[in-house]
């Protein structure tokens, strides 16, 4: 080993790309970079590279997947943001990068932007479509709802139900409607409705008002989903009349409130019960009604001079005949008289000439069996042929003997 002090050291490309790493973590800690992203990916494993660039430069950066969840829109080539990271280098390729912990878009919030991003993302699917959603039930016999036991929103719901339907069962499940893991629960709500209850008629899914904080688990992809492939129809009920997520537009009905949404789901089983018996007095009048204009064309039918004497029907026809008879002039019918005797002389013609009228007479007509060929010379058989001898009355079956 050369030990002279005025010998360079000489570094490896490991060494020195591994010296740079050490020197750039060490010498920057945690900055705000803004930028515009481009040749954005993202990869199945959670993590997302980037390029950041303004007018005069670029640095590579990468969002990994523990910090991704704190990002609530979708990185994407274009957006102008101000992230925070770290400086470091990539050691085998001696590539600088930025390692991100959060990311906020410059132009508009956050939670705007990624409400924004899904509600394209789902329209363009068609989940929004209207020949999708499915009605709701008329008459339901039973009525789901998914939200939080506290606050006012299910005491309204259940209150107006209650109200507007006497002995209507409801079901309710519980979730929570905001935090970590509400968007989860709401979900799971929802699909366990449609496996283990698929005989509710409907489900109200939703909460009271709130900021769009509040009401965030209702604009996440997983509850969309849930809403979208829901065989049971959904009302949904979030926030206030003016408050608007991505369920709402899911839903096969949007109801402005809780209150709303119950009142949406069910008829007023008074009014209904009203209407009834308005129909049945109705009914009652048009049927009676009908019996009225009934009877009086049977009235009229009574007095008609053919009804009162029915034998002036035929009498009538008769003398019409009789009288067409008539008016034939005497050639036509002397015509018909000669066809009816030169019909009597063909019909004797053809009786004289019938062979049964020569069987009559003691001939017999002989046909070898089972063909049926009429025989004319005796030659043509020979001894054990089988023969059938037809006679004016009735029929033999023989055997040639000799």
């Amino acid at each position: 080993m050369n030990s002279d002090p005025t010998t360079p050291r000489i570094l490896t490309v490991s060494e020195l790309n591994s010296q740079i790493h050490d020197l750039l973590e060490n010498s920057f800690s945690e900055l705000w970079v803004e930028g515009e992203i481009s040749n954005c990916k993202s990869y199945p494993s959670g993590h997302t590279y980037m390029t950041l660039k303004d007018a005069g430069a670029q640095i590579k950066a990468v969002l990994f997947k523990g910090s991704a969840f704190r990002v609530k829109f979708q990185p994407a080539d274009g957006l102008k943001v101000l992230v925070r990271g770290r400086v470091s280098s990539y050691a085998p390729r001696g590539d600088l990068q930025l390692i991100l912990s959060s990311m906020e878009p410059r132009d508009k919030g956050a939670l705007q932007l990624a409400f924004e991003q899904l509600k394209a993302k789902l329209e363009a699917e068609g989940l929004f479509a209207e020949e999708r959603k499915k009605p709701l039930p008329p008459y339901p016999k039973s009525v789901g709802i998914v939200t939080s036991l506290q606050g006012a929103a299910v005491r309204d719901m259940l209150s107006v139900l209650q109200r507007r339907w006497p002995g209507l069962e409801i079901l309710i499940y519980p979730v929570a409607v905001q935090g970590e893991g509400a968007a989860a629960q709401i979900a799971g709500a929802i699909e366990d409705f449609n496996e283990h209850l698929p005989t509710t008629d409907v489900l109200l899914v939703g909460r009271g008002g709130g900021s769009i904080e509040d009401l965030w688990a209702f604009n996440e992809e997983i509850v969309a989903r849930a809403i979208g492939g829901s065989k049971i129809p959904i009302v949904s009920c979030v926030g206030h009349e003016t408050d608007f997520t991505i369920a709402d537009f899911v839903a096969d009905r949007r109801a402005p409130t809780p209150s709303a949404a119950a009142e949406l789901a069910v008829p007023e089983k008074e009014a209904v019960s009203d209407a009834v018996l308005g129909l049945a007095d109705d009914m009652e009048s048009e049927m009676l009604e009908i019996i009225r204009r009934l009877g009086e064309r049977l009235s009229r039918a009574a007095e008609h001079p053919f009804l009162q004497s029915p034998h002036r029907m035929y009498e009538e026809r008769i003398r019409r005949v009789d009288e067409l008879y008539a008016r034939l002039p005497d050639a036509v019918r002397r015509a018909l008289l000669n066809a009816e005797k030169d019909l009597q002389l063909q019909a004797e013609k053809l009786d004289a000439i019938s062979p049964l009228k020569v069987l009559s007479r003691g001939y017999a007509i002989a046909t070898k069996s089972p063909g049926g060929e009429i025989l004319r010379k005796a030659s043509e058989v020979k001894a054990g042929d089988k023969l059938r001898v037809r006679l004016h009355e009735g029929q033999i079956d023989c055997e040639v003997t000799s």
